[in-house]
């Protein structure tokens, strides 16, 4: 089973890179994206539709528009639905191309374990809530060694690290089984200067197409202030900007500022799956779409 993914901060311009490696490969691109999920949400969360459509024939892609705004997708159900359509993809012969920036979702596929939705147990918080960090490090050593340093520093995570094992091992039952994937990984990199620079363009050409009048529509279909503040970056600020909290002149400056933040932190997670050791090939940014995919296809 193979798998290419192609990654990188917003505004890089990965998904038509994706799309046109998919093009060459007679393949289909698997949206690693948490917001482009719903329905309704397109300016905002990125959703460039004419990306896919390369050379005239639009290249098929899944996971974006799946779910209703205002549901809360989670990485569990990601990884489920990624594995059905990842199935299908290779049933019927083709490639597939993972592409998305959410770092959460693409580690969830690549580091091979099956993520399952385990409930919370109040009764099990309670009584670890009465337990020093060293006794609740004991207590989740007797299921695992843990894999995650944050499992041992945080107390939160401690207890649901342990609250999962709890549940794993109270259901034998369950499937955690996870398919052998093999897989390139691709990132679209540019210098952090020319990065803010797109993201600023990008953002004034959104505004300009009308992502305020989508937000506008999100709540007049029902959704809360509050809901869309749930999806953070743009979804917060204009938000607040429709309903009066702040000037659009501080919402502009605001989101321009937070989605910049959000870049850096993006690339922060994928040095992260480097030094872990996951081999990402970084492709620069500022060549041709046919240097790209040649660079591309000379790897694969």
């Amino acid at each position: 089973m193979f798998l290419i993914t192609v990654l990188g901060p917003t505004a890089t311009g990965k998904t038509k890179f994706a799309a046109n490696l998919a093009y060459r490969l007679d393949g289909e691109i698997i949206s690693a994206d948490s917001r482009q999920v719903y329905k309704g949400m397109d300016l905002a969360t990125g959703k460039d539709f004419d990306d896919y459509i390369v050379n005239g024939r639009k290249v098929p892609f899944h996971l974006v528009d799946i779910v209703d705004a205002g549901y809360e997708y989670n990485v569990y159900e990601f990884q489920r639905d990624f594995l059905k359509v990842y199935a299908d993809i290779l049933k019927r012969g083709k490639k597939a191309v993972m592409c998305g920036g959410t770092g959460m979702y693409i580690e969830s596929v690549l580091r091979g374990y099956k993520l399952i939705d385990v409930p919370e147990n109040k009764q099990l918080r309670k009584r670890l809530s009465d337990l020093s960090r060293e006794k609740l490090v004991e207590r989740l050593k007797k299921f695992k060694v843990p894999h995650n340093t944050t499992d041992t520093t945080d107390i939160k995570r401690l207890i649901r690290a342990i609250e999962i094992q709890t549940y794993y091992s109270e259901h034998p039952e369950i499937d955690r089984s996870f398919p052998e994937i093999n897989n390139v990984i691709f990132g679209i990199r540019f210098e952090r200067e020319i990065i803010r620079k797109r993201i600023t363009e990008r953002l004034k050409i959104r505004l300009e197409s009308g992502m305020i009048d989508e937000v506008k529509d999100l709540l007049n279909n029902g959704l809360s202030s509050e809901q869309l503040k749930f999806y953070g970056l743009e979804y917060r600020y204009l938000t607040m900007y429709v309903t009066g909290e702040i000037t659009y002149d501080k919402m502009v400056e605001l989101l321009n500022t937070a989605i910049h933040q959000f870049a850096k932190r993006q690339m922060t997670w994928f040095r992260r799956m480097e030094r872990s050791g996951f081999e990402i090939h970084w492709i620069d940014g500022n060549l041709t779409m046919k240097e790209k995919i040649g660079l591309a296809m000379n790897i694969i």
